[in-house]
């Protein structure tokens, strides 16, 4: 199944569906920072989102409740792909490089993606 790239405003509903994971529209609003939007704006991404996959929803009478579809994780392994090969050729390094260049890593961030290095090394002997 292929999955959809998220608006701003979708991917930060989704976000909170991934976090409680059974949720009426109300359960989100409550979790959205002020400004809040209007019920009927929230209701609107929530059936757009299920139009594209994301979530599904189960009914009670009149209301629903939503759950998520596809997972974090999947969405997060999409996005990555997306991002690597829209902007970096599909190159880890280059990627890396410019979060470096960019001063978005420490020496901490730089320490742990060795020791990941090292255990995948030592996993492949």
């Amino acid at each position: 199944m292929e999955i959809k790239d998220l608006t701003k405003a979708e991917e930060q509903l989704m976000q909170i569906v991934w976090q409680i994971d059974k949720c009426f529209v109300k359960d989100v609003i409550d979790l959205l920072p002020e400004p809040k939007p209007a019920y009927n704006t929230v209701s609107t991404i929530i059936r757009i989102l299920e139009t594209k996959g994301f979530i599904g929803h189960e009914a009670f009478g009149k209301s629903h409740q939503y759950y998520p579809l596809i997972s974090k994780e999947d969405y997060k392994r999409h996005a990555t792909e997306k991002l690597l090969g829209g902007y970096f050729e599909n190159s880890v390094e280059s990627m890396f490089s410019f979060f470096v260049k960019e001063e978005k890593m420490d020496v901490s961030d730089v320490d742990e993606i060795l020791k990941m290095i090292s255990k995948l090394k030592d996993k492949s002997k």
